[in-house]
């Protein structure tokens, strides 16, 4: 049990990062941080904690794979050992044995569909790294790419980590790229390990110049980030990790200054929402109420629409499934009706 459990730190030394995917698996066409101009076509991961049954399962699969497991020194031992886990519990939910000494989360793509896994292992104030993408099908999708984010996101705003450690093998060159395109730094170095490492403070500074965000550019202004600033360090959640991540992300601006057609707080905005169509108002979460179509800023769609444009579209995670947000038109805005008390 402890194999599987409590020592996968050791795992990042063993998987072919760079060969197979950006942390453990060979993926010849992978190139990291390839972004398209075509938003669709760019690779999306959102990483879920809750571990089912059903996940062990297909983590077995994984990981009998050995495309997979070639570079990982218990190999032999780790399926077995889900194996055991399965047979001695008939739980439909096992997140609390997988978060064993760290924690774990399944990642997800576009289509909902579970195509590998995170572990971050938290020691004192720094963070370890270990992320698979499992599914050979998905190789060279640049979704490794993609993950190294979402896990970066997870590290230093919900588990607030100082400091994110990568342990790469020096032969692994795609992935000590893909790490080092992604802001890490090489720290230390031995003949079998390198090792790299991003502190909060950078993460910050890079998120702010874009260099680790693929995403839409997104505006808010100052009064809007300072009040959201004030709710974030009350609220908890997933959700409210997601708010942060794309605060600090913003472009800011004067309320005077606003693009007329950005969606702040207190806007309305029409959105398509996979194929319907909604109305809804973006406000705080004293003001929510989804049945008359006001959404907190703290909620999945709030979260997601905050500083987009009308014309933007992006993926996010809406109740456990992945869905596509369009801004049709932004109905009211009260910075470009002068509403700045708002």
């Amino acid at each position: 049990m402890r194999r599987l459990f409590g020592i996968y730190s050791r795992y990042v030394l063993e998987w072919p990062v760079a060969e197979r995917t950006v942390m453990a698996i060979a993926m010849k066409g992978f190139h990291p941080l390839q972004i398209t101009v075509v938003k669709m076509n760019k690779p999306f991961i959102s990483l879920c904690p809750e571990i089912t049954r059903t996940h062990a399962l297909t983590l077995m699969d994984w990981l009998e794979d050995e495309r997979v497991t070639c570079y990982l020194s218990d190999s032999r031992h780790v399926s077995r050992s889900i194996e055991q886990v399965i047979d001695r519990t008939q739980l439909p939910i096992l997140t609390h044995l997988f978060n064993r000494g760290g924690r774990f989360f399944m990642a997800y793509d576009r289509h909902d569909a579970p195509v590998g896994f995170v572990r971050l292992i938290k020691t004192g104030s720094n963070c370890e790294i270990v992320l698979v993408i499992g599914d050979s099908d998905k190789w060279g999708r640049n979704l490794g790419a993609r993950t190294i984010r979402e896990g970066m996101k997870l590290a230093f705003l919900d588990m607030r980590a100082e400091k994110l450690i990568a342990k790469i093998h020096p032969d692994n060159a795609r992935s000590l790229k893909a790490f080092q395109r992604s802001g890490f730094q090489l720290e230390s170095e031995t003949p079998t390990l390198k090792s790299f490492s991003m502190t909060a403070g950078r993460y910050l500074q890079c998120l702010r110049e874009g260099t680790v965000a693929d995403a839409t550019e997104i505006y808010i202004t100052e009064i809007d980030k300072a009040r959201l600033e004030s709710l974030i360090a009350l609220e908890q959640g997933p959700t409210v990790v997601e708010l942060e991540h794309e605060l600090e992300r913003a472009i800011v601006v004067k309320p005077q200054q606003v693009p007329r057609n950005v969606v702040t707080m207190n806007s309305r905005a029409l959105l398509q929402l996979d194929d319907e169509e909604i109305e809804v108002a973006l406000v705080y979460p004293e003001d929510a109420d989804s049945s008359a179509g006001k959404y907190s800023v703290c909620s999945d769609i709030g979260a997601a629409i905050l500083g987009y444009q009308e014309g933007d579209a992006i993926d996010w995670r809406v109740s456990d499934r992945t869905r596509r947000i369009g801004i049709r038109k932004v109905l009211y805005q009260p910075e470009a009706a002068g509403d700045f008390h708002l």
